[in-house]
């Protein structure tokens, strides 16, 4: 009996890393920037007088300091370094965290109305934050495919051909959480009233509320159903055609980043001003126990719209051309 063997791994890629080089210079392009602020004195941006959370100020310079050491680090390592993954990774988290105000810019602008408190200069540092935390996110990921995949072009690992078809039963679960945790948001609004949402009158309000039940309910039931891979048969010229797989992913992805990111450090506020009675209710229109109820419901919409994600770009993907995974 002739025995089929898998197709040998190409051979070790030799040549040296390029994107720890990327986060170096982002690094220390970003972080002069920050410095400048940090000497000199930063803008006031709207509404909360900072375009950052909780990493200002030096703070947000000691963050730009890490990254680059860890850009230097990664271009100069010559095997899988696991303490200098973890710390990139607790980075990456903490520059995600830093633009989370970056969510409230989005949606404005998607809804085209993006408030009094939206600033352009707030924004693109916002999204300059955010680009470095996706350049050292992609050049830990490829530090891994270098050093501890079994393919040295693609860097997966199992057995060649083990293509996931099935959605497994976690990922519908996580699907199932998310949009459970949009109506949860959504029945905690209509217990207070809509008459005293900003957005409570227009043709901003329609986009809103469109796009918070499509983010809601449709996303994240599309990254575990058919219909979300193939149109289906009710949609005009499009029916039976193949989904571009990033038309769901992208949005998911953007969308359980900032929703984790921003309403995890609500949370944590919210937490910490429950306990020590320094609840502040402002003007009075919702009371303790909505913010109790809205919040958690927004963290596990994020949670399990990434999860969902997850799964959707593992079984998405295309094979490995070298390896077959």
């Amino acid at each position: 009996m002739t025995r089929t063997l898998p197709p040998p791994a190409p051979p070790a890629v030799t040549r040296r890393p390029t994107l720890p080089y990327a986060v170096l210079g982002w690094a220390l392009a970003y972080g002069a920037l920050r410095l400048c602020w940090a000497v000199a004195g930063a803008p006031a941006f709207p509404p909360l007088d900072t375009d950052l959370m909780v990493f200002t100020g030096w703070w947000a310079v000691g963050l730009c300091a890490a990254t680059a050491l860890l850009g230097a680090a990664l271009g100069r390592a010559r095997g899988w370094r696991p303490a200098l993954v973890a710390a990139g990774w607790a980075v990456c988290a903490a520059l995600a965290l830093a633009c989370a105000l970056l969510l409230l810019d989005l949606v404005g602008l998607l809804i085209l109305d993006p408030g009094a408190a939206f600033h352009p200069g707030a924004f693109a540092s916002r999204l300059g934050c955010l680009t470095g935390a996706v350049l050292l996110a992609v050049a830990l990921v490829d530090h891994r495919r270098r050093w501890r995949g079994d393919c040295r072009r693609c860097g997966r690992t199992g057995e060649p051909g083990a293509h996931a078809a099935a959605v497994p039963g976690w990922a519908r679960a996580a699907a199932w959480a998310a949009v459970v945790g949009c109506l949860v948001r959504l029945a905690a609004q209509v217990w207070v009233g809509f008459e005293d949402v900003p957005l409570s009158q227009g043709a901003s309000m329609v986009a809103f509320e469109v796009g918070f039940l499509l983010a809601g309910v449709l996303l994240p039931l599309a990254l575990v159903y058919r219909w979300g891979r193939s149109w289906p048969r009710w949609v005009p010229l499009l029916a039976g055609r193949r989904v571009p797989r990033l038309l769901p992913l992208v949005p998911a992805a953007v969308f359980a980043v900032g929703l984790v990111g921003y309403f995890g450090i609500g949370l944590a506020q919210l937490t910490a001003e429950t306990v020590t009675g320094t609840f502040d209710p402002g003007d009075g229109r919702y009371p303790l126990a909505f913010f109790w109820v809205a919040e958690p419901a927004y963290w596990v919409w994020g949670w399990g719209l990434g999860v969902a994600a997850v799964d959707y770009h593992r079984r998405t993907r295309r094979a490995c051309p070298a390896c077959g995974r």
